[in-house]
């Protein structure tokens, strides 16, 4: 029996991509869970998911405390943290980087490559 993928966690709270990733998903056959506080982030992130994906502006959390908590954590630091942002946000980009973000994409590049990136990321 092949080994299941294990789930990717997202962290937004914007319909539009909600829908655009949870659909890229489905496509491509892996689980993901979407998730809007620290704590639900944080018990997911136990689980060792192979990619958290962050909305920088999501206001519902402090992203960039949060990326720098799962990065210095010895159990979580492994974990692939790709974030997205308004292309216009060269400063929050930067600041995700230093945070510990692997990856910062422009909201349209992040749209565009998603299939890539989740296939990338599946963790099987």
């Amino acid at each position: 029996m092949p080994e299941q993928p294990r789930k990717i966690v997202a962290v937004l709270n914007d319909l539009f991509f909600t829908v655009k990733i949870n659909e890229s998903a489905k496509r491509a056959g892996f689980p993901i869970v979407f998730v809007k506080s620290e704590p639900d982030v944080l018990a997911q992130a136990a689980d060792k998911p192979p990619l958290i994906i962050f909305d920088l502006n999501y206001s519902g959390v402090d992203p960039l405390s949060l990326i720098r908590k799962l990065k210095s954590g010895e159990e979580t630091k492994s974990i692939n943290i790709i974030g997205y942002v308004s292309h216009v946000q060269g400063d929050l980009k930067q600041a995700a980087q230093e945070a510990g973000c692997d990856m910062v994409l422009a909201r349209s590049a992040f749209s565009q490559n998603l299939p890539q990136i989740l296939k990338r990321h599946s963790g099987v």
